[in-house]
């Protein structure tokens, strides 16, 4: 825990030494002991929150506010603007704004402002990462990983199968039990965000694996002790989300796949190779379990960046630029002159 008259962050010591605005070294002390108890905060949190808020030390000293009651909209706006010029990424601006908040909050708290013009500030959206994925050939490698010669490579084959064929989320695929899957229909029932049930359906080669699991290798691992699981340990118990997870990241890497695949992964190529096959968007949502479409709508992003990079990469005129090609229409008006 922290005190009154020390800071656990150098950057903000430095900040402080070049500021001359009246009594910010003991708001920002008091800020620090304050939220260090009333929050229960580590020291490592505390001076996370403290180092976020040293930018704005900086800004006041170098735009000269004489009081911290003079801030307002407009230098607020100002602010967000520097940090974005001075480079830092959005999820530092993010955590920078949040520490701002939670600091004017304690300025109004303390009675030294009357206004928190910082309520209605926003931080940058961040930008959406495309999720990982992999392409037809290297879910073949992947599927191909399992030694099925074995008890549990034949349970992981199936594992993998469903994950990929139904688009199952990990939590979901954990809790199915044999009930809830109908091989004859291709279909299992399962609880997706939100308690949400809903069909979840898979092809021929999904069907055949689980089958085969069924049949010749769940029953040498269930016990008396055993429940309704589908997917079980050696010992009888309901296999881990961990453990499935652990699963598909072994044979991930043995695959030679992205070190950033990971069991939803296989979700997400599950939604972009329907869409590449020309799947209606509506009824990938509906197979993923979406409620809105919006979520669904970065799989249309992942494929169109799949497409753009195909085409500059494989057709011959991609990248060419104008001048080179000027230059060969000039190299053949040499050739063909008379000499």
């Amino acid at each position: 825990m922290t005190t009154a008259k020390q800071l656990p962050s150098p950057a903000m010591e430095q900040a402080l030494r070049q500021s001359d605005l009246p009594d910010i070294s003991n708001l920002v002390r008091n800020y620090a002991e304050y939220i260090s108890t009333t929050r229960q905060l580590t020291v490592h949190t505390v001076r996370n929150y403290v180092n976020d808020l040293a930018p704005l030390v900086q800004f006041l000293a170098e735009k000269e506010v004489e009081k911290l009651s003079a801030v307002d909209r407009l230098f607020l706006r100002s602010y967000l603007a520097w940090l974005i010029s001075s480079g830092f990424s959005r999820s530092s601006i993010s955590r920078k704004l949040s520490a701002l908040k939670s600091f004017f909050q304690f300025l109004r708290h303390s009675g030294v402002i009357e206004l928190d013009h910082t309520e209605l500030m926003t931080a940058p959206k961040k930008k959406k990462k495309l999720p990982a994925i992999a392409s037809s050939y290297e879910i073949d490698r992947l599927l191909e990983e399992p030694d099925t010669n074995s008890d549990p490579g034949i349970r992981d084959r199936a594992i993998l199968e469903l994950l990929y064929g139904a688009g199952l989320r990990v939590s979901e695929a954990y809790a199915i039990d044999i009930a809830d899957t109908d091989l004859t229909t291709r279909e299992v029932r399962v609880i997706g965000k939100g308690s949400k049930p809903r069909i979840a359906l898979f092809g021929e080669s999904a069907s055949k694996w689980i089958d085969n699991y069924l049949k010749n290798v769940r029953p040498k691992f269930a016990s008396r002790q055993s429940d309704a699981a589908l997917w079980m340990n050696r010992s009888g118990g309901r296999l881990t989300t961990r453990s499935i997870q652990r699963i598909v990241k072994k044979y991930a890497l043995a695959a030679g796949l992205d070190h950033n695949f990971h069991t939803h992964s296989l979700r997400h190529s599950f939604a972009t190779h329907l869409l590449d096959g020309g799947a209606d968007l509506r009824v990938v949502q509906d197979l993923l379990g979406h409620s809105s479409p919006a979520t669904t709508q970065i799989y249309t992003h992942v494929s169109a960046e799949q497409s753009r990079s195909v085409y500059l990469g494989a057709h011959p005129r991609a990248n060419k630029s104008t001048s080179s090609v000027k230059s060969a229409k000039q190299n053949s008006q040499k050739s063909n002159a008379p000499s």
